[in-house]
């Protein structure tokens, strides 16, 4: 709702300044110089000014909003191209199969 204020605001004032260099221009002692001159001193570069310092929060916003999505995409490319996990190692403390063959002697048990 503010934001639609000010750019009424804004084009309330360059439509002032329209009307001002238009004075200027058709004055008998004015010049179409002094108007374009009058314009660009008055109304666009104050008005691009005063724009670009509200728009500062809210480029920072954007900013911002890029950057959490990037980092949020390298997270999930770099889940995604992961080496998966090793199996667990067995918590029940049994060797496991490939450990209890005939070759090897079982521990207490001369061969």
């Amino acid at each position: 709702m503010v934001r639609n204020v000010v750019y009424l605001v804004v084009i309330g004032w360059l439509y002032v300044v329209l009307m001002m260099a238009v004075a200027e221009a058709s004055n008998t002692t004015g010049t179409v110089l002094g108007a374009i001159v009058t314009f660009f001193l008055y109304g666009l570069i104050p008005i691009a000014l005063v724009v670009y310092l509200m728009r500062t929060p809210q480029r920072r916003k954007e900013i911002k909003a890029r950057e959490a999505a990037e980092d949020l995409a390298h997270k999930l490319r770099a889940t995604e191209n992961a080496v998966p996990a090793s199996d667990p190692p067995d918590a029940g403390r049994h060797a496991s199969c490939a450990a209890q063959t005939d070759s090897i002697p079982a521990v207490g048990k001369e061969t």
